[in-house]
Parts: C-alpha cells; sequence; structure tokens
C-alpha cells in the first residue's frame, strides 16, 4: 500500500509498504485524516533529534475501525468512528511504575520513534483506540494535539482565580487556552502571529500581546498589576520564550514547558530560587483524551476554525512545504489520506 515519508531534510518520498498484520488484541483502522505536528514539522526541517530517516510522519489520526483480533471487546464496532493515542509504554520503567504512562522512558510514539499513519491502513492496540461516532473525522483528528495542551494544564493545577500566561497559540497552545477557560481561570495569551491571536481571543483569551510589537513583560506586569501571573505555560519551544515564562510568572508561581525547544536555554537560575517557583515538563498527554473528545461533543467552540488548510494525500509533500515556508499562516493542517 502507499505511504509518504520523510527521507531526508526537506524531502518527502512516496513509498510502497506492507498492508499491517492485524494480532489477536489490534484493531484495523482506514486512516481518513491526519493532522501534521510540529515534531513533523521539525523532522522535516532536519531538527528533530527522536527521528531518523526514512520515517513516515503521522500521529494525529482519525479513521473508520474495518477489522479488528479476536480478543478485541465487542464495544469496537466495525464502521465506528476513532481517534487514538499514539504512545507506548513499557509498564516497567520508573514513570510507568508511578501511572504516568505519557512519559514512558521507552516511548515510541507514532512518526517519531517509529512510523506513523501518513498511509492508508493501520493497526493499533485497541486499548489506544478511542471510538466515537458523535464527532467528525475532522474533529477526530484534532483531539491528539488539544489533549496534549490539555495535559498541560493539568500539570500547572490551574485554579479558577489564576491568571494565566499562554505563550504560542498553535494548536498544542490553544488545547491548553481551552482547558484553562473551561476552568473558569483568566487567559493572557502571547504570539507574534495577529491571526492567531484573533484565534486566541474568539476562543476565550481576555488579553492578547504580540510581543513583535509590544514589549511582553512591560504589558504582562501591566495586566497583573506589576505582580506577574500565577501560571505561565510556554506552548512555543523557543529558548526566549522558556525565559519569559520565568521572568513574568508571580513569586510562588508555576511554569509549565510543553514546547520543545531546538536550542539550549540559558537563564539565571535565581529566578526559580528566590521565587521559590514550580516548574514543570508536560509530555503527551495522560488520561484527558475523554475530557476532550466531550469538549468537542458539546460544542463549546468552533473546533474546526483551528483547520488552515486540507491536502489531498497525493500532496502530501506541498502540505509540509507550505507549513515550513509560512509558518505564521497554518494553525493546524490536515491531510486528507481517503480523499
Amino acid at each position: 500500500m502507499k505511504a509518504f515519508a520523510i527521507t531526508a531534510k526537506r524531502t518527502i518520498r512516496e513509498l510502497e509498504i506492507n498492508e499491517p498484520v492485524l494480532n489477536s488484541n489490534d484493531v484495523l483502522l482506514e486512516v481518513h485524516y491526519i493532522g501534521l505536528c510540529g515534531s513533523d514539522l521539525n523532522a522535516y526541517r532536519g531538527l528533530m533529534p527522536l527521528v531518523t530517516f526514512p520515517r513516515i510522519p503521522g500521529h494525529e489520526i482519525s479513521g473508520i475501525i474495518i477489522d479488528k483480533g479476536d480478543r478485541v471487546p465487542d464495544s469496537f464496532k466495525k464502521g465506528a468512528k476513532a481517534t487514538i493515542s499514539p504512545y507506548t509504554n513499557c509498564g516497567l520503567c520508573p514513570a510507568c511504575r508511578a501511572g504516568r504512562f505519557n512519559t514512558c522512558e521507552y516511548n515510541q510514539t507514532l512518526g517519531v520513534q517509529r512510523d506513523g499513519a501518513l498511509t492508508k491502513l493501520i493497526c493499533v492496540p485497541y486499548d489506544k483506540v478511542y471510538p466515537n461516532d458523535k464527532l467528525s473525522l475532522k474533529e477526530l483528528a484534532l483531539v491528539e494535539p488539544l489533549s496534549v495542551g490539555y495535559h498541560g494544564v493539568n500539570r500547572g493545577q490551574v485554579r479558577e482565580t489564576d491568571t494565566v500566561l499562554l505563550i504560542g497559540c498553535g494548536t498544542i497552545g490553544m488545547g491548553a487556552l481551552m482547558a484553562v477557560v473551561r476552568k473558569g481561570a483568566t487567559v493572557i495569551a502571547l504570539d507574534i502571529d495577529d491571526n492567531k491571536l484573533d484565534m486566541a481571543r474568539d476562543f476565550g483569551a481576555a488579553y492578547v500581546i504580540n510581543s513583535k510589537v509590544e514589549d511582553a513583560h512591560s504589558k504582562i506586569m501591566e495586566l497583573t498589576n506589576s505582580e506577574g501571573v500565577n501560571v505561565a505555560i510556554e506552548a512555543a519551544g523557543n529558548p526566549d520564550t522558556l525565559v519569559l515564562a520565568l521572568e513574568a510568572v508571580s513569586f510562588a508561581g508555576t511554569v509549565v514547558s510543553i514546547g520543545y525547544s531546538k536550542e539550549e536555554v540559558h537563564f539565571n537560575s535565581q529566578l526559580i530560587v528566590r521565587k521559590e517557583l514550580n516548574v514543570y515538563g508536560s509530555r503527551n498527554a495522560l488520561r484527558v483524551f475523554p475530557s476532550v473528545i466531550q469538549m468537542f461533543e458539546r460544542k463549546e467552540k468552533p473546533y474546526l476554525n483551528l483547520i488552515s488548510k486540507i491536502y489531498p494525500f497525493e500532496q502530501s509533500h506541498g502540505a509540509f512545504k507550505y507549513w515550513d515556508e509560512n509558518p505564521g499562516l497554518v494553525t493546524k493542517i490536515l491531510i486528507d489520506v481517503k480523499g
């Protein structure tokens, strides 16, 4: 069957691969939509250290269940729409023993450490599959990236009374924003693109800051009576914005780092000690897919507005090329695999 793989920096090739083998605990999905993630773009740019070439990308997935193994529960119906959790967990490492399977030491994310779903069919263990016939296939393709942002908010233990700085209004950042808004907290959204900031405002941000045209730190202090924010969530993956998060958070505040920086971050560690900050990393998503799916089912926001462009399967290379050349214009690109 046909697949597309990143074979070298900024190079996508069509491949012919074998159809997957269905094991007794597996569900066979016909892939319909793949969302492109920032990690996919970084792999395409040759900036993702976890990726080796060739690599079939794709871990934001929606599809139709077309077959299942003989040990899969009856609740998994053929013909049902579904999304999947693209991570693995060993069950034995310190993180798994602590119940934090999302950060398994030996995790193999689809499209990163192992081949992903930019192809026609994929087999997945049934415990990673989330069937749902209430959502559209486009909505289901958005569940995983929004879950990553949602998990970051849980890591930050955001409360209703908090003021939260959200740095980076891509899809993961928007997932964090939605989670903060659902908790009743106040959001200050920061980005360098006005279109993304407009969307952040539409999705519930009380204030927006374009750090290209405003002094971000001064504006944050102005909005918080010079106290700083209670929680800063960094979802841009930029060394400067992580330092901004540490500087802009209040004494006894919390910083959550979701963004994956490609460069070393240099900062004064006194910021953490003097303000006694809680600093958390946030990786993948833990037990939040059902919450995000429920959020979609309630139709609280125009979630499909997050989709910037949809490309046909045959134009997969064009999708990567467009995002690479126009990063400020993209929140989410979907690839229509089924057509």
